[in-house]
């Protein structure tokens, strides 16, 4: 019974409303309901109220109830108009866009030192992957930063990219493409953001890849949908054709285990291993080399042509070693020039090259 007392008292509320707003059939009806969920005296005193008054009186009340109605929306409205044209976003939003747009290199764009770990760059990026994204960051320029952001995570968490990005600068994590500048100095804006990834991977499957989880927005999450049903259309065609995408790879595995049976070893080696333990000296550079056990019953050839080649292959070899040697030596000045560092200018002079100590050692000799 308290139940429909409740909900009585609820059809009178709304009838006490239309009534309000000049919808006398309206407030009739709660009314009604009300009483027949749970007669009271208030409700009986009302409908008859509603039942006496004139029709055009309603629609007088109506009138001057849409009259105040409209008084009272043209203030809102203009309000509603000028919060609508106050920046979607805090200052402490925009100011975090124009942070990222000062950073002349990647450990700046995400607030870490050249000597961060791996760990320390992703803590990072995810902190501010949060600020930046663009569903929660709408400031000006928001996009662009978050995507500079990801293509500095994206090279500081590659191995490889990194240790070419602290050598050479943005145009070594590009395969070289682009104009000079060695070293990090830039602005980020000339890094090209999509560039330093692969072709397949954008700021925001590079967030989704961190956070294993998007923001509640529709077109991301029906790409995961499509790549689900994608990705589950591929697995059940290699399932059923998997023994004839293996076809090929056995028969090249065939064919390089045939292949090794007619290409012999080669019949001496620079460096020392369990086949090539024997260890001989050139006669004319005294370049050490190994050849094998059986190799002074096997080997039928001239010795004298045989070292030659041994001495070639030792100097190409020197030749190579001491060119990277070099270039990296150079990098680093570059690097310390571009920075004015120099404390590093000074341990880039001191870099050793052993190499080229030895190439010049034997081609004097």
């Amino acid at each position: 019974m308290d139940g429909n007392k409740d909900e009585a008292q609820r059809c009178i509320d709304l009838a006490v409303q239309a009534i309000a707003e000049g919808k006398p059939e309206k407030a009739e009806k709660f009314l009604l309901k009300a009483e027949r969920l749970y007669p009271t005296e208030n409700a009986k005193k009302l409908l008859a109220k509603v039942k006496s008054a004139p029709s055009n009186g309603s629609n007088g009340n109506a009138r001057s109830t849409t009259t105040s109605d409209e008084k009272d929306t043209g203030p809102r409205k203009r309000v509603n108009s000028d919060s609508r044209s106050q920046p979607e976003y805090t200052t402490d939003q925009l100011e975090a866009v124009r942070k990222i747009k000062k950073c002349k290199n990647y450990y700046e764009v995400l607030g870490v030192t050249e000597s961060a770990t791996d760990s320390e760059i992703k803590k990072a990026y995810k902190k501010l992957a949060l600020q930046l994204h663009p569903d929660k960051n709408k400031a000006p320029g928001s996009v662009e930063a978050f995507k500079a952001l990801g293509n500095a995570a994206g090279v500081l968490t590659d191995a490889e990219k990194r240790k070419n990005y602290d050598l050479y600068g943005i145009n070594e994590t590009q395969s070289h493409s682009g104009g000079g500048g060695g070293g990090h100095a830039g602005h980020y804006n000339e890094y090209g953001y999509s560039r330093g990834f692969q072709a397949d991977i954008s700021a925001e499957e590079l967030f989704h890849m961190f956070f294993n989880r998007g923001f509640p927005q529709q077109n991301v999450y029906m790409r995961q949908q499509r790549r689900r049903h994608q990705a589950r259309d591929e697995r059940d065609t290699n399932n059923s054709s998997a023994l004839i995408n293996l076809l090929p790879i056995l028969l090249l595995i065939g064919l390089s285990m045939m292949s090794s049976f007619f290409i012999s070893d080669p019949m001496y080696s620079l460096t020392p291993s369990h086949k090539y333990s024997v260890k001989r000296e050139t006669n004319s550079l005294k370049i050490p080399y190994y050849v094998k056990d059986n190799f002074y019953s096997e080997y039928q050839g001239s010795v004298a042509r045989l070292e030659e080649s041994v001495e070639e292959d030792f100097v190409n070899h020197l030749k190579h070693s001491c060119s990277r040697e070099r270039n990296y030596r150079d990098s680093m000045l570059a690097k310390a020039r571009t920075f004015g560092d120099r404390d590093l200018y000074r341990k880039a002079q001191n870099i050793n090259t052993p190499s080229c100590e030895n190439l010049q050692k034997y081609l004097n000799t």
